[in-house]
């Protein structure tokens, strides 16, 4: 069992408590709702330093995807994928460093964030692990993205590592915080200590207690929980972790495959955090990594290390370009 499973396990009650309205989509010029050329985001998303300010929107698979993005149109193509309770707000710092090096970086609200929906009301609203991992896959192919270096924290790493693993022909490298976090339903059935019941601002207060983030910060993140399906998602992703919701059986191939721990062999850098305590030395999982490898830890830094410590985390994108 993992860190960032064990923290998702305590709280994920905490988002069923909140009562979320939708985001009103702008209508585009023509009508169509297939791909925007970008929507400004509203002020108090915006606020002041490093903010993606403006969203895309592209119809991929199931889903009209909301996406920053940033860099050259013809750069080495990053995809950073953000994690719950968060945003892409979270790449904010980071993405100017990358697309400094050249990179275009595209940086992708998840299903039940920001301005991603879906495509249709009869589409389960469904958070398991592999689902998620279609839904790259999906908008790499709407975006003509052949192979893409893939970093995330959170639900990203996990669905960063799943495309690694299932996908290596999708995925140039991977950098992946808090190691190999693939769900494993059997470990989750332990119990656990009982807690209060954690809600969003709090996670972020627990899982990175030395980040002095203000008010004006949580909210522009904060902002893009206000999405329909938001509680849906999330509620399901930890639900299906338990094995309280059994997921699609389109997804159960994937889920047979990811079941069996399967090895990336993508080159790869692991980074670990204060957030994963006595896990943060990577020995629990570096035998799952077989192809070009590193591991990395920082100190004093929690769970959200993209925009606690976007300068390491650039670094770690453009170290593993070159493994």
């Amino acid at each position: 069992m993992n860190s960032e499973d064990d923290l998702g396990r305590r709280a994920f009650l905490g988002a069923a408590a909140m009562t979320l309205a939708a985001i009103r989509r702008p209508p585009t010029s023509d009508g169509s709702t297939s791909h925007w050329a970008g929507v400004p985001l509203s002020a108090n998303q915006r606020g002041s330093g490093n903010w993606f300010d403006v969203v895309k929107q592209i119809d991929a698979g199931m889903l009209n995807v909301g996406y920053a993005e940033a860099g050259p149109a013809n750069g080495p193509v990053v995809m950073l994928l953000h994690g719950w309770p968060y945003d892409i707000q979270s790449y904010a710092d980071a993405a100017p460093l990358l697309t400094a090096k050249g990179y275009r970086v595209i940086v992708p609200y998840l299903r039940g964030y920001g301005t991603t929906r879906f495509r249709s009301s009869d589409t389960p609203r469904n958070g398991q692990q592999s689902a998620l991992a279609v839904d790259i896959i999906s908008l790499m192919d709407a975006l003509q993205i052949k192979r893409a270096i893939v970093g995330g924290f959170d639900w990203g790493s996990r669905t960063a590592g799943i495309i690694g693993a299932l996908w290596p022909e999708r995925c140039k490298a991977l950098v992946c915080v808090s190691g190999y976090i693939v769900v494993n339903r059997e470990a989750n059935q332990l119990p656990l200590p009982p807690r209060a019941e954690l809600f969003n601002k709090l996670i972020w207060n627990i899982a990175s207690p030395k980040w002095k983030f203000d008010d004006a910060t949580y909210d522009r993140s904060a902002a893009s929980f206000n999405n329909a399906d938001h509680v849906a998602i999330v509620i399901d992703n930890y639900r299906w972790r338990l094995s309280l919701s059994n997921g699609e059986s389109r997804y159960d191939d994937l889920e047979q495959k990811l079941a069996k721990a399967p090895v990336i062999t993508v080159p790869t850098i692991t980074i670990a955090s204060d957030f994963d305590g006595s896990a943060a030395d990577g020995a629990a999982y570096a035998k799952r990594f077989v192809g070009r490898y590193e591991h990395r830890i920082l100190k004093d830094i929690g769970h959200n290390v993209p925009q606690e410590a976007p300068a390491a985390f650039a670094q770690a994108i453009v170290d593993v370009d070159r493994l």
